[in-house]
């Protein structure tokens, strides 16, 4: 089906030749016409080789500096109107890409591709991802139906006004995803069957895991920090209040704790909308500067 606009197909890889050398020559024949980038992140097998093989372009990195950091440097080359970002490992159907765009095409600014239950590494790693995606609902105030997958196509222009916010590390769907919400963006969800890749994840479970929901709790102060903070003042107050109430029962005094408690309550909550504004302001240049190159 021939498109109104131009896409760019963008995949990160390290040492990831075994897949590529399956999923480059799919992708040549089913998207005709589209830019394919394949970012080498300090790959040491034959990733090169294949990119030459299939006439993909390349960008290398002299070293491995994160998943993010492929992602960003594959948009910032990229020409096309459409950004389509999927794993080099496999694990993403190129079949589905038309699904994707069709998604796209009734109005998104951006289409992630969410994995079942199935799809999923291991039960470990299912129940991870839908901790994360519960706070990314409560934090953005919508269904979040997959916050780290991957496979995802984005308008181009749109994309660009967040790169700055990108990580370099493994967090870079979590982050695009919280801060599309955040600016109000409409970001919509097609069911996709995720493959069972070869060879070994670059994933660490425990260590990108807890990254993943600190990345969660950060981009939650730049999307909306009351909503983070205001919770956690509330539960201070609760047990200030609550511990005023047992002493005054129990000695018929205020104590220094209950002042304390209080007093905490008061700064973490000033502090929240101390951080609203400063998100308000930080959104809000962002637009500018967007408008400003729209208008060039």
């Amino acid at each position: 089906m021939k498109r109104a606009y131009t896409y760019s197909i963008i995949i990160p890889a390290k040492n990831e030749s075994l897949n590529l050398c399956d999923l480059l020559p799919r992708l040549v024949e089913e998207c005709l016409g589209a830019e394919i980038i394949v970012v080498n992140d300090g790959s040491e097998d034959r990733t090169s080789d294949l990119c030459v093989q299939y006439d993909v372009k390349e960008i290398r990195h002299q070293y491995s500096k994160g998943n993010g950091a492929a992602i960003k440097a594959g948009a910032r080359a990229a020409l096309g109107e459409i950004f389509v970002f999927m794993d080099g490992d496999g694990q993403h159907n190129p079949k589905e890409i038309v699904t994707l765009l069709d998604k796209l095409d009734e109005g998104y600014d951006m289409v992630v591709g969410a994995r079942s239950s199935s799809s999923q590494a291991s039960v470990v790693r299912w129940v991870a991802n839908s901790v994360y995606n519960k706070l990314a609902t409560f934090m953005v105030g919508h269904k979040v139906d997959d916050l780290t997958s991957g496979f995802r196509v984005v308008r181009a222009e749109k994309f660009r006004e967040f790169i700055y916010l990108l990580p370099n590390g493994f967090s870079y769907p979590t982050t695009s995803t919280m801060a599309f919400f955040r600016a109000g963006y409409s970001v919509g969800y097609h069911p996709i069957t995720a493959l069972k890749r070869e060879g070994k994840s670059h994933i660490n479970l425990i260590k990108d895991g807890v990254r993943f929901l600190l990345i969660i709790f950060k981009v939650g102060t730049l999307y909306s920090p009351l909503k983070l903070f205001t919770p956690i003042s509330a539960l201070f107050f609760s047990l200030g209040l609550s511990y005023y109430a047992y002493t005054f029962w129990s000695v018929g005094r205020f104590t220094n704790m209950s002042a304390l408690l209080f007093s905490t309550s008061l700064l973490i909550f000033l502090m929240g909308l101390v951080s609203e504004q400063i998100t308000m302001l930080l959104y809000s240049g962002s637009h500018k500067e967007s408008t400003n190159k729209n208008s060039d």
